[in-house]
C-alpha cells in the first residue's frame, strides 16, 4: 500500500470451469495470467468459508470463521495430483457458464469428493502432510469437523437443539462423539485438507507473479456455527445458551426501520480478559491465507448496535462501545504487519475515525457514491481522496457501473457526472469514465469488479443486500477476455502510473 497499484474484484465462483461453479483449478491460474498480462498487482476475492444453500449460499454466512468451501476445490487437480481418476469425473452433468446452481453443483461435487475420499482413506494415517495439516490447524478444525458431523447426525438441528450434554460441550459426552463418528470426522477433515492444498498453490502462483491476494473477514459469524458452539463465554448468550442480543445498524436514510441481522454480539469484557485470542487466531489464519484483507463493518470494533433477540427490528437497538484501541494495540504487538484495509462505507463517526487513523488503516472510497448534490465536499468523490485509500468503482454488494447508469440515477446525477468528467457520458461509455477517473486519483490502491471491466449491466450483479435468492451467481467465460480488453487495461494502469 506505500505505492500506486491496482487490481480486479472477482470471487472465486465466478472463474470459468466445467464443474458448475468456479474453482481453484486451470481457471484461477489463467486468471492470475489475465492480471499480469493486464498489469494488475491485486486480486480481490469475497472469504473462502464455507457455504451453503440454507444461508442462501452467501460467503458472509458460514458454519465456521476458519473452514474454507469444499465447492472450490479442483476436480481437475486431483486427477493430476492422483486422488481421483479421470472415468471420476467422465459422466459430468451440463451446467451453465455464466450462472452458479448451487444446489446442483453441490450435489455433483460432494459425490466426487466422497469418492476421492473413499480412494484415499486407508493411506490417509500415513500422509505426513495430511497429519501435520490436522495438527497445525486442530485448534479450529478438530471442533468444527465435529460440529458438521453432529450437524449431519441431527439432520440440520441447530446446535441449541442438541443433547444438553452436547451443547454444554461436556468433555465425556465429545469424547464418545468423536469415535462415534470418527469417519466421518476424518472425511471433513480430509476435505478441508484438499481446500487449503489447492489455495495455498494458488497463492503461491500469484504471489510469484508479484500479485497480491486481499480477502475478505466478516466481523461476525453467524449463531449456528462451530466457532459459538466452541467459544460461548465470549458471546452474549442466556441460560439456554442462545442469544440475549443480536447484531445489525439502527434507523437511516436507507432503511426506516434499520438492518436486523441476528449474528449473537461479542461479549468484549471476555475477550478482553482473554486477551482477544480467539480474534488473534482469527486473524492469524487470515495473515496466512491473504496478502492483506478487508474487514468488514469496520465501525462494530468501535461501537456497535445491540438488539435484543426478541426484536423483530433493530428499531430498538442500543449502541455499546467496544475497546478498539486496546484491541487493535494488543493485535499489533502480535502482528507487526497488520495488513487491514477498514470497510468503513456509510455513517463513519469521528470516534471510527480515530481509530482508522491512529492505526494507519487504509479506509474504502466507493466511485457510485459520489455524484449526488454534495459533489463538491462528498468524501467519495475523487478530489477528495487521500493517498492511504482504496477506491472502488463499486462493491461486491453494488449495482454494475452500468446497472446503476440504466437505472440507479436520474438526469441530474448524470449531469454532474458529465460535468465532472468534461465530457458526454453514455451507458456505453461510462464503465471506462469510472475506471479512468479511479485510476487517475491520488489513492494509491484501485479495485475494479470485474464485471465493470467487461461493461455487464446489471444482471451481473453479484448480490442484492437483503434480497434472499439470486446472489453469488455471476460467471464470466473465457471468451469474454479479448486480447483488445487485455491492452486496454494495461494502457490505462501504465498510464496513471500503477504497473
Amino acid at each position: 500500500m506505500d505505492s500506486r497499484g491496482s487490481g480486479i474484484l472477482l470471487h472465486i465462483t465466478s472463474l470459468p470451469s466445467s464443474y458448475g461453479i468456479g474453482d481453484l483449478g486451470s481457471g484461477a491460474y489463467r486468471f492470475a495470467d489475465f492480471l499480469r498480462e493486464a498489469g494488475q498487482s491485486y486480486w480481490q476475492i469475497l472469504p473462502l468459508n464455507l457455504t451453503c444453500t440454507g444461508y442462501g449460499n452467501s460467503p458472509y454466512s458460514s458454519y465456521s470463521a476458519f473452514a474454507g468451501n469444499p465447492l472450490l476445490v479442483s476436480l481437475d487437480q486431483m486427477v493430476d495430483d492422483g486422488l481421483l481418476a479421470k472415468s471420476d469425473i467422465a459422466d459430468l452433468p451440463a451446467f451453465s457458464g455464466n450462472k452458479v446452481n448451487y444446489r446442483r453443483a453441490t450435489d455433483y461435487k460432494y459425490k466426487i469428493l466422497e469418492t476421492a475420499y473413499k480412494r484415499n482413506r486407508d493411506t490417509l494415517t500415513e500422509d505426513h502432510e495430511f497429519e501435520r495439516f490436522c495438527g497445525d490447524n486442530s485448534y479450529w478444525l478438530d471442533d468444527f469437523t465435529l460440529f458438521v458431523t453432529l450437524k449431519r447426525y441431527f439432520k440440520g438441528w441447530e446446535w441449541s437443539r442438541w443433547p444438553e450434554d452436547l451443547r454444554g460441550r461436556k468433555a465425556g459426552t465429545l469424547k464418545e462423539w468423536k469415535q462415534r463418528l470418527s469417519e466421518s470426522i476424518v472425511r471433513e477433515k480430509f476435505l478441508q485438507y484438499l481446500f487449503f492444498k489447492q489455495w495455498y498453490l494458488l497463492k503461491k502462483y500469484c504471489n510469484r507473479r508479484n500479485i497480491q491476494i486481499i480477502g475478505d473477514v466478516p466481523i461476525y459469524v453467524n449463531y449456528d456455527s462451530s466457532d459459538v458452539w466452541a467459544n460461548q463465554e465470549i458471546f452474549k448468550l442466556d441460560e439456554e445458551r442462545k442469544p440475549l442480543f443480536v447484531t445489525g445498524v439502527p434507523p437511516d436514510y436507507f432503511s426506516a426501520t434499520g438492518q436486523l441481522w441476528g449474528h449473537p454480539v461479542y461479549d468484549w469484557d471476555v475477550l478482553r480478559q482473554r486477551r482477544y485470542s480467539w480474534w488473534i487466531q482469527r486473524i492469524e489464519h487470515n495473515i496466512r491465507l491473504y496478502d492483506l484483507f478487508r474487514l468488514d463493518h469496520f465501525r462494530g470494533f468501535v461501537g456497535y448496535w445491540e438488539i435484543p433477540a426478541h426484536e423483530k427490528s433493530a428499531l430498538n437497538g442500543k449502541w455499546k462501545k467496544s475497546p478498539a484501541r486496546d484491541f487493535f494495540k494488543t493485535l499489533s504487538k502480535h502482528f507487526p504487519h497488520l495488513p487491514i484495509i477498514a470497510e468503513d462505507l456509510g455513517v463513519i463517526t469521528p470516534d471510527v475515525r480515530e481509530i482508522i487513523n491512529l492505526f494507519g488503516f487504509p479506509g474504502m472510497r466507493v466511485l457510485l457514491f459520489a455524484f449526488g448534490d454534495d459533489l463538491a465536499t462528498n468524501p467519495y468523490a475523487p478530489h477528495n481522496y487521500i493517498k492511504n485509500s482504496v477506491v472502488y468503482t463499486g462493491t461486491h454488494d453494488n449495482n454494475t457501473i452500468k446497472g446503476w447508469f440504466h437505472k440507479e440515477v436520474g438526469p441530474e446525477c448524470k449531469k454532474r457526472l458529465s460535468d465532472y468528467t468534461g465530457r458526454r457520458i453514455s451507458e456505453r461509455t461510462v464503465c471506462w469514465e469510472l475506471i479512468r477517473l479511479a485510476m487517475g486519483s491520488i489513492a494509491n490502491l484501485v479495485i475494479i469488479p470485474m464485471q465493470d471491466i467487461l461493461g455487464l449491466g446489471e444482471k451481473a450483479r453479484m448480490n442484492l443486500p437483503s434480497s434472499p435468492e439470486g446472489n453469488w451467481e455471476w460467471r464470466f467465460t473465457r471468451e469474454q477476455i479479448s486480447p483488445m480488453l487485455i491492452q486496454k487495461l494495461a494502457d490505462m494502469t501504465r498510464i496513471y502510473g500503477r504497473t
